[in-house]
């Protein structure tokens, strides 16, 4: 029984651990979009000098006490399951990156966050990409005129129970915390109206008995699939 509390400990400690890193990853790469965005308006190449600071491989390594060996060797586990995206979900984000024309480089954090985020939640990660590709195009700093904000669009003022502590407002534009919020609310109205469909519509907050929206996602993320096959040949 301890041996088995213990192995969930770790994975817990495994996913929190990855996710964090897929939080810097894509702090930094927000970060390089609007030095860019500043670079192109000004002319000043100052996103060059901020990517002086990053490793070549886009991934912000982790610290870890110097002493500490098996911190090390759990911080390295995690770099290379962080780095390992299904055949899946590398063959959907080649995808995303020709449809809405985006760096594959800088949506790679998002798929890596949103393939841990799937797992924990037992929610289909080629749904919540569909999802965010319909929601926001990929953008984690798009707010709606109602306010819905981030890459899934969710309004903060009906989920504040559900950022962590110590967190505001702001929370909701960060990637990994805005994909956590965003499928956990996924998760809830997809089991409070008993189906996808229904449930994408309530996500929505639509009420069109067309059902346009949740169309609209099923059908992304039918192409995604078929992309992902194509991918694997």
């Amino acid at each position: 029984m301890s041996a088995s509390i213990s192995l969930k400990q770790l994975r817990s400690r495994r996913a929190d651990a990855a996710l964090h890193l897929a939080q810097h990853c894509l702090m930094i790469v927000g970060l390089i979009l609007v030095l860019d965005f500043i670079n192109l308006t000004l002319g000043d190449p100052v996103s060059e000098l901020f990517r002086s600071f990053a490793p070549e491989s886009g991934v912000v390594a982790v610290g870890a006490p110097e002493n500490d060996a098996a911190d090390k060797a759990e911080s390295t586990a995690v770099d290379a399951s962080l780095a390992a995206l299904s055949p899946q979900m590398r063959g959907a984000l080649s995808y995303v990156a020709q449809r809405y024309k985006v760096s594959a480089e800088a949506v790679r954090p998002v798929f890596e966050a949103v393939q841990l985020v799937g797992q924990e939640r037992r929610i289909d990660p080629l749904l919540i990409v569909a999802i965010i590709g319909v929601e926001s195009g990929f953008n984690p700093f798009a707010e709606s005129a109602m306010g819905a904000r981030g890459l899934m669009q969710v309004i903060p003022r009906f989920h504040m129970d559900k950022v962590p502590d110590g967190g505001g407002r702001g929370a909701f534009l960060d990637p990994v915390t805005n994909i956590r919020i965003g499928t956990s609310v996924l998760q809830e109205a997809i089991q409070r109206r008993g189906g996808l469909a229904a449930g994408l519509q309530y996500y929505a907050g639509s009420s069109d008995p067309q059902g346009v929206y949740a169309n609209r996602v099923i059908a992304e993320r039918a192409r995604l699939e078929q992309a992902a096959r194509r991918a694997a040949g």
